[in-house]
């Protein structure tokens, strides 16, 4: 799940900062991007399994999940129409985001935020009234533009604003509000599929239009922040704004950095090529592994698709879309449980106690799934039903606390500010490319693989915390500016990357 956390704040620890309202209010408003993405993540499975959804727009599927006996139990909502209509979202975001790039770097943050919230509001509208499946796609990528420009400007927003004291949890933020937004999707999906008449569908996606209203008029109420209006030689306006989130008047030390960060940024001409230097190799490889693992630990799959999960479990429709509420509200409570650890215990201590939850956790699920849910028959007893709702709980909890934040924090917090946009829109596009994958192909490798997908997710659950023991350094309270030599010069294996800091010049500014 794309989640917050990129571009992390130009303060160090010594720069005077009060935790100003204006910071609070600011940083709620452009969270509200992460509701919006929530929303939509948490509609779709939702959604998918509806029979009056169905039966307009996948004819063939609502005729499969119909018929008893003749369907395999893992194969009935194998589609590739329904699966475009998830993925969809994903390819578009992932193509929006370089465009993005360019306007959050040029026009700002807040401007980038409110084109994103135009993009989720159309949406929106097309969803709300689509009569075919073209109008439903059509919707679904306009809603995928939206995310490629929230993704991109709201985090990077949430960390400029941020003093570095409270860095991590305020980008843990958007991650808060995505989930928050997924719950309250499965709360409505619960509600409209009552609905009588087989309209409950077009409400569960119009109700998007909320958190879309919400991002637009935010974004036109919080300021840009002090990063982006001196990146754009906008000094004095830029000064004023860091006098009033900061709370204090002296800001010149802050200030002086910024300009200076803001220099030496512009004066890199190709963003992406400085990205490929030794020196970035190793911020390069954590954000771009990040990323691919925080899709396959399956997260996404189970977010997606819980109702048709639990209906294949053997779930009836309502019983399922119940569970699917219970794994938000577990997903929301455990993000607040990341909100207070990440600046206390650390992100290490938070990745690797996940990891193996999460490893135990899906390692059950997939035991239990095949010695009771066979192709054509379903032995799983209440008991057992019981029992791997628990253990899907567990598997989001510790997700919720570890990769789901964590997996945008870590690459928020490394990248020097000339190498920040470029590191972002990779970051971001690496994110949304394997978020599609997942999407696109989940409901056919269930089908295929049958309770080897849980296999195949725990299989990467352990790889991935095999990658955090060797190659993930602690970065809790390490100030932005000193990353290079508190941690990278400290590690074991990336410090052989450092090598060239000394001789370079623009690498002084992050040494």
């Amino acid at each position: 799940m794309a989640g917050g956390g990129f571009g992390a704040a130009s303060g160090g620890g010594d720069f005077e900062a009060k935790i100003t309202p204006l910071v609070i209010i600011s940083c709620i408003m452009a969270a509200s991007g992460g509701l919006m993405f929530g929303y939509d993540v948490g509609i779709s499975g939702g959604v998918t399994s509806m029979p009056s959804f169905l039966k307009q727009f996948f004819p063939v599927v609502y005729k499969k999940t119909q018929e008893t006996g003749l369907e395999s139990n893992y194969c009935k909502y194998d589609n590739q129409g329904l699966q475009l209509f998830t993925s969809s979202l994903y390819l578009a975001a992932l193509i929006s985001t370089f465009f993005a790039s360019y306007t959050t770097r040029s026009l700002g943050r807040k401007l980038t935020m409110f084109i994103a919230g135009v993009f989720f509001v159309v949406g929106t509208v097309f969803n709300a009234a689509a009569v075919n499946l073209a109008m439903l796609i059509i919707g679904r990528i306009l809603l995928g533009c939206g995310v490629g420009f929230a993704n991109q400007a709201v985090p990077l927003f949430l960390s400029e604003i941020a003093p570095t004291r409270i860095r991590g949890a305020l980008n843990i933020l958007f991650q808060l509000n995505i989930t928050i937004g997924i719950l309250f999707a499965n709360l409505i999906n619960s509600g409209t599929a009552k609905i009588e008449g087989g309209y409950g569908w077009r409400v569960s996606l119009g109700l998007a239009g909320i958190p879309a209203g919400m991002l637009t008029v935010g974004s036109l109420i919080v300021v840009d922040t002090p990063n982006s209006l001196i990146e754009r030689g906008k000094l004095e306006e830029g000064k004023a704004v860091l006098k009033r989130i900061r709370g204090v008047d002296n800001v010149d030390p802050e200030f002086l950095e910024i300009v200076e960060a803001s220099r030496v940024a512009k004066e890199v001409k190709h963003p992406f090529r400085n990205l490929l230097k030794r020196r970035n190799r190793p911020q390069l490889v954590i954000a771009i592994w990040m990323q691919i693992f925080q899709q396959f630990t399956g997260i996404n799959a189970i977010m997606f698709y819980a109702p048709v999960l639990f209906q294949t479990l053997g779930f009836k429709s309502d019983a399922s879309l119940y569970s699917a509420v219970i794994t938000g509200a577990v997903n929301v409570l455990s993000t607040v449980v990341s909100i207070y650890f990440v600046d206390r215990a650390g992100r290490r201590v938070l990745l690797l106690e996940a990891g193996v939850q999460m490893f135990l956790s899906q390692l059950v699920v997939a035991i239990i799934m095949g010695l009771k849910v066979k192709d054509h028959s379903n032995n799983l007893g209440h008991g057992l039903a019981i029992l791997v709702v628990l253990m899907v709980c567990s598997f989001v909890s510790s997700f919720a606390w570890s990769w789901g934040p964590l997996g945008w924090l870590i690459p928020s917090e490394t990248f020097p500010l000339e190498a920040r946009s470029a590191g972002q829109s990779v970051a971001v596009c690496t994110n949304m490319l394997f978020t599609f994958i997942i999407a696109q192909a989940f409901l056919s490798m269930l089908c295929n693989m049958k309770f080897g997908i849980f296999l195949f997710f725990t299989f990467w659950v352990f790889v991935m915390t095999i990658f955090v023991v060797v190659l993930i350094p602690e970065t809790k309270g390490v100030p932005i500016e000193e990353m290079t030599e508190r941690v990278w010069k400290q590690h074991w294996f990336w410090k052989r990357f450092m090598d060239d800091v000394e001789d370079d010049p623009k690498g002084k500014l992050h040494a």
